[in-house]
């Protein structure tokens, strides 16, 4: 075996009767590159993409044969699919098992979501009457986050920017949490070998009590007989199963078992202590990297807070301000964050007025647009809104007009010749990319300069 892999995780993986070192270790120095991307069902698209196999425990997910440059696709600016790990799209699978995709008003929560992979999978499979609080604590990865649910295009998504404790103030509220902990990442060895200098029993035991001041911090937003969904992308037991002994022990959760098809290749494994179940992903038995899930049932009785106590923001945004631009604007509750109007689903009302009192917010809903007194300066959240008036003045351009708009360059006048002189939304194969204005002489490009492409 090459000894390029942490002796100590390999000497205490092979304790394990479910781990094959050789097979392990070989996959490893072959160094296979495996890429996989998830489709947006809100965003159809005809895509260049060398799609090859569905993953099984997604059925929105797929492999790819080649990796292309994917800044370098408009389609993937747009927010028609999303770059992500094969194994870690098992959060789909298990939001389906238990039912939560055809329950209505489910709230969920992603407590550690950047950069944003497991909460657009949320926001795809579960209810479009269900609420996502997406949280980062990290500010800079916020903002990420932020950028990828805004491609996304859904409205009933709140962005948050808060330690995990902060969610104690939301007793028994949500009816679903992930938690995609931060590990000491050895399931990302093959994907990124750098990662292998990192990795130290020392790091295992600092993650590993990291986790479990996370987790009980938050637990208690989680309702009675909510779901928590915990994973990781690390090997080692005290991030895995022993976390989910603790979480049995300390915090009465009950193990959750799913049936999984045996010709996925995924062992189920069960905690020392308590017997919980969980699901390991290993790269010589996947087509994808180290994972580590477990599901499990909050027992004990969580008192919540009462709703009755909650007073509801009066809207201030001008009548029939948004008229124009959102599809069927009866169904959204509007208001100012700024100057900005945003709109949310109007049966989130409500909550969005609980989450505003005790949670700083960096984005919710679906920025419409800035207010300047007299009319609306449509924001680029809009355009890549699901919700956007399909009937606003559009012009379709090639891949190399897209290119140069995404890059924030100067736009041909003569491609915008047959339109009207005002806001017009730039779209590749029918799908929106964002604003330019029309003017007599020249296209002013308002392509967000800070997510524009720097290379080319």
């Amino acid at each position: 075996m090459g000894n390029f892999l942490p002796n100590e995780l390999i000497e205490r993986l092979r304790s394990r009767t479910d781990f094959d070192s050789e097979a392990f270790a070989e996959i490893h120095e072959r160094g296979d590159k495996v890429t996989s991307v998830r489709l947006n069902p809100a965003k159809p698209a005809k895509l260049d993409l060398a799609l090859s196999e569905t993953i099984p425990w997604c059925k929105e997910g797929y492999y790819l044969t080649d990796r292309p440059v994917f800044t370098l696709d408009p389609l993937y600016h747009a927010g028609t699919y999303y770059v992500q790990e094969a194994s870690s799209m098992f959060v789909s699978y298990i939001i389906r098992a238990l039912g939560l995709d055809h329950k209505e008003d489910v709230r969920a929560l992603d407590l550690c979501a950047a950069p944003g992979g497991k909460s657009t999978l949320l926001n795809s499979v579960l209810n479009n009457s269900s609420l996502l609080i997406s949280n980062e604590v990290i500010k800079s990865r916020a903002l990420i986050l932020v950028d990828n649910l805004v491609r996304w295009g859904n409205p009933n998504v709140v962005v948050t920017n808060n330690d995990p404790s902060a969610f104690s103030r939301l007793p028994g509220y949500f009816d679903v949490m992930v938690v995609d902990a931060p590990c000491s990442g050895s399931g990302m060895f093959r994907k990124d070998p750098g990662a292998i200098d990192e990795w130290s029993l020392a790091n295992v035991k600092l993650c590993s009590d990291r986790q479990r001041r996370i987790l009980a911090d938050a637990q208690a937003c989680l309702k009675t007989d909510g779901y928590l969904i915990y994973s990781t992308c690390s090997y080692s037991e005290e991030e895995n199963e022993d976390i989910v002994d603790w979480l049995i022990t300390t915090h009465g959760f009950e193990s959750i078992s799913v049936d999984i098809e045996d010709s996925w290749g995924i062992t189920k494994t069960r905690s020392r202590g308590k017997q919980g179940e969980g699901y390991r992903f290993y790269p010589h038995q996947v087509k994808g990297e180290g994972f580590f899930l477990s599901v499990l049932r909050k027992k004990t009785s969580e008192e919540t807070f009462s709703r009755r106590k909650i007073k509801k923001e009066k809207s201030d945004v001008p009548k029939g301000s948004i008229d124009k631009w959102v599809k069927d604007p009866s169904l959204f509750y509007t208001f100012m964050q700024g100057d900005n109007i945003h709109i949310v689903p109007k049966e989130m009302e409500e909550d969005l007025a609980i989450i505003r009192s005790v949670l700083y917010l960096k984005n919710a809903g679906t920025n419409v647009g800035k207010w300047s007194g007299r009319e609306l300066i449509p924001a680029h959240d809009l355009a890549l809104s699901n919700h956007i008036n399909m009937g606003i003045e559009a012009q379709e351009v090639d891949l190399d007009s897209a290119l140069n708009f995404l890059r924030k360059e100067t736009i041909d006048i003569d491609l915008f010749s047959n339109t009207k002189n005002g806001w017009c939304l730039v779209r590749y194969r029918g799908i929106n990319l964002g604003w330019v204005k029309v003017l007599s002489n020249r296209i002013n490009n308002y392509y967000p300069k800070e997510i524009r492409i720097m290379n080319l």
